[in-house]
């Protein structure tokens, strides 16, 4: 059976930003940082992830917080594509379906995120087991 399920744990990085559509929803949009391990020479690395959403809860959510505050998304990885034929454009995003803050110090600046408990690859079958 085919998932798509994605679990986000990161900080907002600017004001979420609402758009409307020419369908009258209304798509909310934002950028996760999430940290990765600590890099060889010290510094940290981060990823800037794209979201959005088309719930309003979720938007509720997103516009109480601040930049820089710690939050927990759930949802689904898209691939989306704009354009004429002849110059597509692909773009790739998470779209959430829940969303919530956490406490800033379950999610601290300063430390390294915990190197993964072994170096060696687990297998598919082990990393897609279903509860």
């Amino acid at each position: 059976m085919d998932r798509n399920e994605v679990l986000l744990v990161g900080r907002l990085s600017a004001a979420a930003e609402d758009r409307s559509l020419p369908s009258g929803d209304t798509m909310t949009k934002w950028r996760l940082l999430v940290r990765r391990r600590r890099h060889k020479r010290g510094g940290t690395l981060t990823d800037s992830i794209p979201c959005v959403s088309f719930d309003q809860e979720v938007a509720d959510v997103l516009h109480s917080l601040k930049p820089r505050d710690a939050m927990e998304v759930t949802g689904a990885f898209r691939c989306r594509v704009f354009g004429p034929a002849s110059a597509k454009i692909w773009t790739y995003e998470v779209e959430v379906t829940t969303v919530r803050a956490i406490e800033a110090d379950s999610l601290p600046l300063d430390e390294p995120a915990a190197p993964p408990p072994s170096s060696a690859p687990r297998p598919v079958a082990e990393l897609a087991k279903v509860t």
